[in-house]
């Protein structure tokens, strides 16, 4: 019961369009993720170093609403995350959703593993969504409202040889995002993560296509039949669903969620 006269949080009060930035929207789940967020009557930005990808997004963004931000932009450049979110406060006096989706994945035997490779996805995975958090999180501050969703992995938690590089940059997402919100929860502002199944998206075929080289496998579609059956629901997950479970993060989860792991795995991520 509320005293006559008292005040709202500001995510409830506030009826104007939910400002969001997507990073990683050139295509697969960002697109999908700013796809659905436009549909709920987000003002929706997107990022990515991919800039026909960006642009493609955009025009489907169009078709839906006229509030759409591209930008093009390498997150490893120093400033880069901060430099997109400046954007979007510039555009529409703040920002109260982040989706922290863009990554980048290789496959290297561990005892084969290479410095560039290790930096490269450390700089993407790690760094810049700290940054991006950072940035984010310091608008949502003096707005006292906000969501963050970051992008996991079931890979966090496994021991996989052939893509460490990967899964330790998602056990620090992880520990990004429990910091995160524990840093921003007396602003009101929450900070989750979903950790995706497997899906049809470009990464995800081009990793499988070189796990299957590395473990000497020929026959492709034997070992993608055989990594489905690992999963308890017998199936790979579809885009759609998991952007969904992303979007509900972004604006239907109760506001006494925070610091959580959501998983969207079919099973695969038990814990």
């Amino acid at each position: 019961m509320l005293w006559e006269g008292a005040l709202l949080p500001a995510e409830v009060t506030n009826n104007t369009r939910r400002r969001a930035l997507v990073t990683g929207a050139a295509g697969g789940l960002g697109r999908e993720v700013a796809l659905q967020l436009a549909a709920r009557g987000c003002a929706v930005a997107i990022t990515d170093i991919n800039a026909q990808g960006v642009q493609e997004t955009a025009a489907l963004l169009r078709e839906r609403t006229g509030d759409v931000e591209a930008i093009v932009g390498d997150f490893t450049i120093e400033g880069a995350p901060e430099a997109a979110v400046e954007k979007v406060v510039a555009r529409w006096g703040g920002i109260d959703i982040l989706v922290n989706n863009a990554g980048y994945g290789v496959i290297e035997p561990f005892l084969d593993a290479t410095f560039k490779a290790w930096t490269r996805t450390l700089a993407l995975n790690v760094t810049a969504l700290a940054m991006a958090c950072k940035a984010a999180g310091r608008v949502m501050r003096e707005q006292r409202s906000g969501r963050i969703v970051n992008i996991t992995s079931p890979g966090s938690r496994m021991a996989l040889p052939d893509y460490t590089a990967y899964t330790a940059s998602k056990a620090g997402v992880d520990s990004i995002t429990r910091a995160a919100a524990v840093a921003l929860a007396p602003y009101g502002v929450l900070v989750n993560s979903l950790a995706p199944g497997m899906m049809d998206t470009e990464m995800q075929r081009s990793t499988e296509i070189d796990l299957a080289r590395a473990a000497g496998r020929n026959d492709l579609q034997a070992f993608l039949d055989e990594r489905t059956r690992r999963i308890p629901l017998g199936r790979r997950a579809e885009i759609s669903e998991v952007a969904e479970a992303v979007v509900w993060l972004c604006l239907d989860s109760p506001a006494y969620m925070t610091a959580e792991r959501l998983n969207m795995s079919g099973g695969l991520d038990k814990d």
